[in-house]
């Protein structure tokens, strides 16, 4: 077995380097493309040319992109992220209190909306063609038709407008207590899990739907298999692989759900720190916000894979 996955494994974490050189590519190249002069931008308009020419030497603008890129590629790998333009200091610094918030926020959604996704999935597709598997169909698909910046409005006029139940921001360094806790996550994480929920029940369920309908598993059926047995034995197992990829595709959308979501509560994450940076034109600190979340993604994409890889029946 180790002969023949081990190859499978380390090609499909090669493949993931290989794209994230790629996207770190694109992504200096869009964020060099961004209008209007950094340098002319930080000291304003009335700065003369001499200045705005030092700083861009400073700064290195006036340098060939390629040696621009090249410099940037090999901080990376060291750990460098490169020195702030607006706030002059080191970038990974910036993103370091940031980032942990983002996943604090990700982290809470993941550990509400996974097992309730799955095992709305899973019963969907054990009771399919009943009430339930209607409902909950009819349910997922008003879900994934409403985006999440409505959801998110939504969700501040009635729990923090009408209610006033809940705060409208999400301040995360207010945090002194569980119910504050529950007051700073509550509804960022309720907009984040109806996004991502829906897309994961409609996978989830196809995936176990596929499975249940394959012959070994109408087999055990007329071996009089109870149903716990027959899903939890037979059809589960073998539905790992599709279920992996259903939930690490939908927790890859938090990647791009939470730039929306902590614009509107203005939760001091690395989605805000970004959004921030277009506005000032901090090319360094865009470009690094742009590399965390791509590597997020292919991270949870590269998971996916593996597992798949270890989990098919043909290769065990």
């Amino acid at each position: 077995m180790t002969s023949r996955v081990l190859p499978l494994v380390l090609g499909r974490i090669g493949l993931a380097v290989v794209t994230l050189t790629i996207v770190s590519f694109a992504v200096f190249v869009a964020t060099a493309l961004l209008p209007g002069d950094v340098a002319q931008i930080l000291l304003g308009q009335s700065a003369t040319p001499e200045a705005v020419a030092g700083l861009r030497t400073a700064m290195h603008l006036d340098e060939p992109a390629l040696f621009r890129f090249l410099r940037w590629i090999a901080g990376l790998f060291t750990g460098d992220f490169g020195m702030s333009y607006a706030n002059n200091m080191p970038v990974g610094q910036l993103i370091g209190a940031r980032l942990l918030n983002s996943l604090k926020l990700a982290g809470v959604t993941a550990l509400l909306s996974v097992p309730v996704a799955l095992t709305l999935g899973i019963l969907a597709a054990i009771w399919r063609g009943s009430l339930f598997d209607r409902l909950v169909t009819v349910m997922t698909i008003a879900v994934i038709s409403v985006p999440e910046f409505m959801v998110a409005t939504s969700a501040v006029l009635l729990f923090a407008v009408y209610l006033k139940w809940l705060p409208a921001l999400s301040l995360a360094n207010e945090v002194q207590s569980f119910g504050q806790l529950l007051k700073v996550f509550a509804m960022p994480v309720i907009t984040l899990s109806f996004v991502i929920s829906a897309q994961m029940i409609r996978m989830t369920r196809a995936a176990v739907v596929e499975t249940l309908s394959t012959p070994y598993v109408e087999m055990a059926l007329l071996k009089g298999a109870s149903p716990a047995r027959l899903v939890l034995k037979h059809a589960l197992p073998n539905a790992i692989g599709p279920i992996a990829n259903a939930v690490a595709l939908s927790l890859s959308y938090l990647l791009g759900g939470v730039i929306i979501v902590e614009t509107i509560f203005n939760y001091p994450g690395v989605a805000k720190l970004m959004v921030d940076a277009v506005a000032t034109r901090d090319l360094p600190l865009i470009q690094s916000c742009a590399i965390i979340f791509c590597a997020g993604y292919l991270v949870l994409i590269t998971i996916a894979d593996v597992i798949s890889i270890l989990s098919n029946p043909r290769l065990r």
